[in-house]
């Protein structure tokens, strides 16, 4: 046994690289669920004492050290916020109200459900956003008598495109700003804007492709303008209650700054309140649990990795390539998250990444690093647009088409999959460039 352990001791990266490439390989097949082979990989990880799992005075290998608890416990109260605010019915109230406005006009409704879901999505999760939106979607297409797939298609990419928005739209961004030390205005500052232009054109480009399917008769578009909103939100006191909350963390979040109090702290304490009114019981076992724990077995996997040395040979590598130009290495990791998000979890690939830019910065200094994080960010969480497993609400919504009758094939997804995020990330090297790399 101690002949093993000597001879992982001497080949660590080795093993931790190993490890970490087998689980994206099988985190990509899809055939196992990915906290299984998170968790599998974790355990392996601690087993071959890639690091320790007891802790000693002056060791930094401890398995705990690598296991980002700012983000576990911000997902973890979010998920509990939204949950809670979604059993209200306030979410379907106000999507409602969007679409009456639009008198059922086939593109203004397209339009506006598409906007409602960016939006959304910058400060809910982009599954809780779909799933609120689809049955509304599902609901006025019948009610027009037209096919839904070009509301559907538009909502998947909206909700990506808005998700890059915030600290709390998208995971990786959660991932990124524990990492970088970013606020929610941060994001809301470097970000926001350049979203806001990516999600208009997105859009203006959706209905030009989708133009001759956006038509319906008069009689019909008055159904929708008259849709009964009144028994949308089911519980009016728990609307106001989850309301109040959800406004009161989101002005937590942007005056962080001022009161230096931490974002999942913030979103925390916001849980815990609603949770005061509730049954915890119910409430928790809501929470997706799987996604926590595929977190935390993706940490200790990826602290093998940091641990042995291996994310320090990735940064130097990386700097190698690009001969320590900021530009090509901006333009680098933009493109390859753009790319690798379509195609490979986001999650696992921004965990990788982050370690990696963060010993960048100890290497380079912070003005160096500060364009690449946020080339991670919009690659990866735009990356998403590219084909139908890129992001799990593009699952959802494939699945829900599909039970709902309109099937929406791999290919199909990817014909406007790939032009979606090929404008997203050509946007996004322009803002990079100007934004960050122009002295």
């Amino acid at each position: 046994m101690e002949s093993i352990h000597a001879f992982i001791s001497n080949n660590a990266i080795s093993a931790s690289a190993i490890i970490l490439l087998v689980a994206y390989i099988f985190i990509a097949w899809e055939k196992i669920p990915k906290v299984v082979i998170a968790l599998l990989g974790a355990s392996l990880t601690l087993l071959l004492g890639l690091l320790e799992t007891e802790k000693t005075a002056g060791s930094n290998g401890y398995f705990s050290s690598f296991i980002d608890f700012n983000v576990i416990f911000l997902l973890v109260s979010m998920m509990i916020i939204v949950h809670i605010a979604s059993k209200s019915g306030m979410f379907t109230y106000l999507a409602n109200e969007i679409l009456k406005k639009t008198k059922g006009r086939p593109k203004l409704v397209l339009c506006s459900l598409a906007v409602f879901t960016a939006v959304a999505s910058a400060f809910l999760d982009n599954v809780t956003t779909v799933i609120l939106v689809l049955p509304i979607t599902f609901s006025a297409c019948k009610l027009l008598d037209i096919s839904p797939i070009p509301f559907l298609i538009s909502e998947v990419f909206c909700s990506n495109i808005g998700g890059t928005a915030t600290l709390i739209g998208d995971p990786p961004n959660i991932i990124i700003g524990s990492a970088a030390n970013f606020s929610f205005m941060d994001f809301v500052r470097e970000l926001t804007g350049v979203v806001v232009v990516i999600m208009l054109v997105v859009v203006a480009l959706l209905m030009l492709i989708y133009r001759k399917d956006l038509k319906s008769s008069q009689e019909k578009m008055e159904l929708v303008s008259q849709i009964d909103n009144s028994h949308s939100i089911t519980d009016k006191s728990l609307a106001l209650r989850a309301g109040i909350v959800l406004f009161l963390v989101i002005i937590g979040f942007i005056t962080h700054d001022v009161t230096h109090i931490p974002t999942f702290l913030m979103a925390m304490i916001g849980a815990s309140v609603l949770l005061v009114f509730e049954k915890p019981a119910e409430i928790l076992v809501e929470v997706e649990w799987n996604t926590i724990f595929f977190f935390v077995g993706l940490f200790i996997i990826i602290g093998g990795l940091e641990h042995s040395g291996g994310i320090a040979l990735m940064a130097k590598w990386l700097l190698n390539v690009t001969q320590g130009s900021q530009s090509a290495t901006s333009m680098i990791i933009l493109w390859a998250s753009g790319i690798l998000s379509g195609i490979i979890d986001n999650i696992p690939y921004t965990a990788t990444m982050a370690p990696m830019i963060a010993t960048i910065e100890q290497t380079m200094g912070h003005a160096y690093a500060h364009p690449l994080w946020w080339s991670l960010a919009l690659g990866a969480c735009l990356g998403g647009n590219m084909t139908i497993i890129g992001a799990a609400a593009n699952v959802i919504v494939s699945e829900n088409a599909h039970k709902a009758g309109y099937p929406i094939s791999f290919m199909y997804f990817l014909k406007y999959g790939i032009i979606v995020t090929m404008i997203s990330l050509l946007i996004s090297a322009g803002y990079i460039y100007l934004r960050f790399l122009v002295h």
